[in-house]
């Protein structure tokens, strides 16, 4: 609803009349174009020079739909945090476009990042030190309250605490309580509870439940799913474990030092995988029946991941591929579906010669 043609009651400024804006299911709500975070190496102590950067993340571009949740996976260093906090403005992007409802977003300050931040919110890694020990669970939770108290009138706040902890199974009860008399679960709801205060449409997981036993994370998983249901969220769920992954997510986004490689469906990447690297991720994936371990194709990867400080030439992936040839030394392959695959196979891949591999889990 808008005021005289102008903006919707309780949007104060142009950018939250626009972040008010429903966007159908399936449609684009969150749009990555060449994202860059370099962070840069200097020399000297009195006069520091650059001379050269981390490429954390170097030209990531993805869109993140309506309803839906996009996994990203990747060995440790590929750059999948840092992506998470440059969404999230935590980070300063070095270049490139984050769109959230059609409208820019990675260069907004004050006010206008203010309406993003409650709309776009993060559950961090490690629920251990996520949560001030300082401040009971009620402050905890009821924080993102003070900031935005257009969100809950303040005679309604601690209502508002006890009804998140009740939504994520915890006992209301336990407002008053600090989070070191909680486990390792407790926490992360709580973490949880703390993202859905403000009422969101975007959840960024960093590795959610990396920090948790295998029993507690199919608690958390259920009850993000759960949660997706209930409040309409969108979520980007970053993780290294392929099965949490896999049981969660619609889409799946692979990353290999700063860049996206191959993205799909579920069922594209993890049945269908096109590229070497993620063929690689799939056939270390532990295979619970002997009968089936023996006759899976492992591929076992040589030497290490390179710098980031000082990336290849031409495909990044190519001193550990098997497929290598001169063209990847001197052409970057596009993420982009190639004219020769087709079926399930034919999803974006940033390999010159993607093709399938059979019998990898």
């Amino acid at each position: 609803m808008t005021v005289n043609g102008a903006t919707p009651l309780g949007a104060t400024t142009p950018e939250e009349a626009a972040f008010a804006q429903d966007v159908p299911r399936g449609e684009p709500i969150l749009e990555v174009r060449d994202l860059l975070k370099h962070f840069p190496l200097t020399k000297g102590v009195l006069f520091k020079k650059q001379v050269g950067a981390v490429k954390a993340v170097d030209g990531v571009s993805f869109d993140l739909m309506q309803g839906e949740t996009l996994g990203i996976v990747g060995e440790s260093g590929c750059g999948k945090s840092t992506l998470a906090k440059v969404l999230m403005n935590l980070e300063p992007a070095t270049a490139g476009s984050v769109k959230y409802k059609g409208e820019e977003i990675s260069h907004l300050s004050g006010a206008a990042l203010k309406a993003v931040r409650r709309n776009i919110q993060m559950v961090f890694q490690d629920p251990y030190t996520s949560l001030n020990p300082r401040m009971t669970v009620g402050d905890i939770i009821g924080e993102p309250y003070e900031i935005h108290p257009e969100v809950a009138p303040k005679g309604d706040r601690r209502k508002a605490v006890q009804d998140l902890l009740d939504v994520v199974g915890l006992n209301p009860e336990y407002i008053n309580r600090y989070p070191h008399q909680f486990s390792g679960g407790q926490r992360q709801r709580i973490g949880i509870a703390r993202g859905l205060a403000l009422k969101p449409e975007i959840i960024i997981c960093d590795e959610p439940v990396s920090a948790l036993d295998v029993s507690v994370q199919a608690q958390v998983i259920n009850l993000l799913e759960q949660l997706q249901g209930e409040f309409n969220l969108s979520y980007m769920f970053i993780a290294h474990d392929l099965s949490i992954v896999r049981h969660i997510s619609d889409r799946v986004g692979v990353m290999y030092l700063g860049r996206m490689v191959e993205i799909g469906t579920d069922l594209e990447i993890y049945e269908h995988a096109t590229h070497p690297y993620t063929q690689a991720l799939l056939s270390a994936v532990p295979v619970p029946d002997p009968a089936a371990r023996e006759h899976r194709d492992r591929i076992v990867l040589t030497g290490d991941v390179p710098s980031p400080a000082n990336p290849p030439s031409g495909c990044r992936f190519r001193t550990r591929c098997w497929k290598a040839q001169e063209k990847c030394a001197k052409e970057d392959p596009a993420l982009t579906v190639r004219d020769w695959l087709d079926g399930r196979a034919r999803h974006d891949s940033a390999c010159h010669f993607a093709g399938e591999r059979e019998n990898l889990i």
